[in-house]
């Protein structure tokens, strides 16, 4: 993995709100952006602000759906994210 790309997604997920939803897309296929919003407690500029640097990082995917966004995780960036950790072991 570029080292870029890992310096950009532990730069995303070092802050406690977007790791939470990260660890939040873990256990579900997908989070609506209400569901973000309840989880974290944030205004929704907050919550959309966490999540364009999750997906800049490339760690998340949205996809809106008429007035709704959909996010999901992006297992394979993480994949390679641990392949990346695991090198340093």
């Amino acid at each position: 993995m570029d080292t870029q790309l890992v310096a950009k997604s532990a730069g995303a997920l070092a802050d406690k709100y977007r790791l939470n939803i990260v660890l939040a897309l873990s256990q579900q296929d997908q989070l609506a952006f209400a569901d973000v919003q309840e989880l974290t407690g944030l205004s929704q500029p907050c919550v959309s602000h966490h999540l364009k640097i999750l997906a800049d990082s490339g760690l998340v995917q949205t996809q809106k759906c008429g007035r709704c966004v959909n996010i999901t995780l992006n297992r394979e960036a993480l994949r390679g994210l641990a392949s990346f950790f695991d090198t340093l072991g």
